[in-house]
């Protein structure tokens, strides 16, 4: 996730006059409808389908602490200096890939990654403060899920783009084996929906 302030959902809607359920579930129905036409379709395109496969050969094996140990560099690369690991994930076709995704929806995708069987980032639209999305709800409630699991979160206010928007994360699905094989999160701008 992009580095930003957040403001809880609850005041978000206090200042709107709604209370914070009624602010949520609004978007909701239509948050699915945008899954079901638009998001579902790109996030399983051949190039993400095939760069999740291509990396999971390498993170099948690797370890917590590897795991840790990548993470850990991707978080002090965040803090300044060398941006080695993060520009290698910036610059891959994936990468290129999504912010084409986020750059057509015109501003109503805020940002976008995908991540891999062990919930590490594969490409992104955008810089994340981690490498490791395994220990967060996006991977454990899609991914781990299964195939068909779709995670929509509370609508937050994100002070840098001035904009509500709620974390939509889906599984991907390798179409030979209907398997869930990673996830995807994107940054949906809500006040943008249909």
């Amino acid at each position: 996730m992009t580095r930003k302030l957040i403001v809880s959902l609850a005041a978000a809607a206090a200042i709107a006059g709604l209370s914070a359920n009624a602010f949520a579930n609004d978007y909701t129905p239509k948050i699915q409808k945008l899954v079901d036409s638009d998001l579902r379709a790109w996030a399983q395109s051949p190039e993400v389908v095939a760069a999740i496969k291509e990396q999971n050969k390498n993170s099948a094996t690797l370890k917590q602490d590897e795991i840790d140990s990548q993470d850990k560099k991707w978080r002090a690369e965040t803090k300044g200096g060398d941006k080695t690991m993060i520009n290698s994930v910036l610059a891959n076709s994936l990468s290129t890939y999504l912010k084409d995704v986020k750059e057509k929806s015109q501003g109503l995708y805020t940002e976008i990654f995908v991540m891999d069987m062990k919930g590490l980032n594969v490409g992104q639209s955008d810089p994340t403060s981690d490498y490791w999305q395994g220990d967060e709800a996006k991977w454990q409630k899609t991914y781990a899920v299964g195939p068909k699991a779709v995670l929509i979160d509370d609508v937050e206010f994100d002070d840098s783009s001035q904009t509500y928007q709620s974390q939509v994360s889906i599984s991907i699905v390798d179409p030979a084996s209907s398997m869930a094989i990673g996830a995807v999160t994107v940054g949906v701008n809500v006040e943008m929906l249909d």
